[in-house]
């Protein structure tokens, strides 16, 4: 058993250090990107906040970490750029991240697929390209028609869980099941006839 050692404003300070922390690592990491002119676009549950806010804030979700797409060219750059905030490059387990300082975990790290790469070799379709993008404040979001058809690509427990959260704001509804391939509309049928999970 769990000893619970916070409560009380304590644990409620707690958590809002934990969502401000994660939003201080997108901000520091998309400025690091625009400052050097590297493409990238933000994706996972960052992207799916921002998209989701627009219609109705009720219903955004946290997310302990931050997720990007990168052009494979432009690693190299991208270390030396992430460098100067603080953020420490490591590539482990075949999973490419930038840890947020020497002492950080994987899972307070910022996570990086490769745009046209295959995240995994099961999957149905590869990473999107990055050359289109929605530029919200500063920060380069992945479209939303390229963002839904990576949820629907890993399609886990939690990219199931962004979709719901996407169709119970309409950004996601039947017309898009003629945009997707096969695979992929299967799986959307599934979560659009079983909304509530």
């Amino acid at each position: 058993m769990v000893e619970i050692k916070y409560t009380g404003d304590a644990l409620w300070e707690r958590i809002e250090r934990a969502v401000e922390k994660v939003k201080d690592r997108l901000h520091r990491v998309t400025r690091a990107l625009n400052a050097a002119s590297i493409p990238y676009a933000v994706i996972g549950g960052n992207a799916v906040q921002h998209w989701v806010s627009q219609v109705d804030e009720s219903v955004v979700r946290n997310t302990r970490d931050v997720d990007v797409i990168l052009n494979e060219s432009d690693l190299e750059r991208a270390i030396a750029a992430l460098e100067t905030e603080g953020f420490i490059y490591r590539h482990s387990a075949g999973v490419t991240m930038f840890l947020d300082g020497p002492d950080a975990k994987a899972r307070d790290a910022v996570h990086v697929v490769f745009a046209g790469k295959k995240v995994r070799e099961e999957y149905p379709e590869p990473v999107p390209r990055i050359d289109q993008y929605e530029l919200i404040d500063d920060i380069r979001i992945l479209p939303i028609e390229r963002l839904v058809m990576m949820k629907l690509t890993s399609f886990r427990d939690k990219d199931r869980v962004h979709l719901r959260d996407m169709i119970s704001v309409g950004l996601i509804d039947e017309s898009w099941l003629e945009r997707l391939s096969p695979e992929l509309r299967i799986r959307l049928e599934e979560l659009l006839n079983d909304p509530d999970g």
